[in-house]
Parts: structure tokens; C-alpha cells; sequence
């Protein structure tokens, strides 16, 4: 029985066949603009960030991030940009005084909130207690999480005096207190590859102890 000519599935056929499918399945997204009016103008907003202290105006795309925002138009790039998915701690900053991962929210969240970056904590010449700690313990080491580390740590200390009780809390109806379980929960968002997390609590308990 003859094959037919149609049925003829040489290698060098096969691969145009592929090629000429891909370059066909990538026409129809040509026309998607014409589709929609040909409308493909950036949505913008006008906001107000009140950071460290400082009010800056800013037109944003809607989509941009409030960490985007803080290094790419701010230029405050001490807020740091590591998994971009919230789950290493780097970009770590407070807003109203809570702690929160700058690459989860939008910037457009947050016109006319205050929000503190580490460049907010303190300056060389005047540094904020919990970065001095920082120093004198070594929990910094390669410096890249410490940012997050810090402002989380801030926070966390914050928090503890208010009363809020995490997963690891025995007691809801006693005051919480700064223990090794505490901060190890409290912590444990903010990721550092050096492994200076015992240097890292050491510096939490100093400041700790020194505002009791």
C-alpha cells in the first residue's frame, strides 16, 4: 500500500512544520492592542510618600512597588531587593510603625503613610541603638539582609512591648517577653545566608536590656 505524499513526515519536514506553528501561534498577539481601542497608555497615579520623615510627590505606574519606588525613584537603596517574592525579609520597612515586605505592596497602598526605611533609623554620626547593637555584635557580617534585619528587629521589640503575641507565646494574659523563642519566631522572616543568627539575637537582647 503507497503512503501518501501528505503523510510524509521527514525530520527536516517535521522541523518547518514546528517552526512555521510557533511563528503562526505568535501572530494572534500582534492585534491584541487593536483589539482594545489600541489603548496601551501606562496607568499612572499621583501619590504622596511620606518617607523618613520627608514628603515626596510622585507620579507612579499603579503597578509599581512600593520597594521600586523607594530605590528606583528615592534612591534609598538601602532597602534591599532580594527574592522579590517576601519570603527573605530583605526590603523589611515600617509603615505607621509596622513592619512589612516593601515588595508585597504597592506603592499606590500607601499615599500619605509613614513610612521608615533604614536610612531613617539613624546616620553614621548619630546611630539608632539597635544598629549600633548590630556593630558591636557582629550581626551583620556580609551586610546584604541587615537593612531588613534591622528595621525588623526595631519592630519586633515594638511589638513585644505592646503586648502583640506570636505563634510561640505561652501565656496571652501575662506581658510577653523578650526570650530566645520570641525572637526566633518573630525573626524567622528575615532570611540571612551568612548564619548570623545567634550574633543577630545577641545584638535584639543588648538593645533589649538596655531600654529595660
Amino acid at each position: 500500500m503507497s503512503i501518501p505524499c501528505h503523510a510524509d513526515l521527514s525530520r527536516r519536514g517535521v522541523l518547518t512544520t514546528g517552526a512555521a506553528t510557533l511563528a503562526a501561534s505568535a501572530v494572534p498577539n500582534a492585534p491584541a492592542a487593536a483589539q482594545d481601542g489600541g489603548n496601551s497608555a501606562v496607568p499612572m497615579a499621583r501619590v504622596t510618600l511620606r518617607v523618613n520623615g520627608q514628603a515626596h510627590p510622585l507620579a507612579l505606574d499603579t503597578r509599581t512597588t512600593l520597594l521600586d519606588a523607594l530605590r528606583e525613584h528615592l534612591h534609598l537603596t538601602g532597602t534591599k531587593k532580594g527574592c522579590d517574592h517576601g519570603q527573605c525579609g530583605a526590603c523589611t520597612v515600617m509603615v505607621e510603625g509596622r513592619r512589612i515586605n516593601a515588595c508585597l505592596t504597592l506603592a499606590v497602598m500607601h499615599d500619605g503613610e509613614a513610612i521608615t526605611t533604614i536610612e531613617g533609623l539613624g546616620t553614621p554620626d548619630d546611630l539608632h541603638a539597635m544598629q549600633a547593637a548590630f556593630i558591636r555584635h557582629d550581626g551583620y557580617q556580609c551586610g546584604y539582609c541587615t537593612p531588613g534585619q534591622i528595621c525588623s528587629a526595631v519592630a519586633v521589640l515594638a511589638e513585644i512591648k505592646a503586648g502583640i503575641p506570636s505563634h510561640v507565646t505561652a501565656d496571652l494574659g501575662a506581658a510577653t517577653e523578650v526570650t530566645a523563642a520570641e525572637l526566633r519566631e518573630r525573626m524567622s522572616g528575615n532570611l540571612c545566608r551568612c548564619g548570623a543568627y545567634s550574633n543577630i539575637l545577641d545584638a535584639i537582647n543588648d538593645v533589649a536590656g538596655r531600654a529595660a
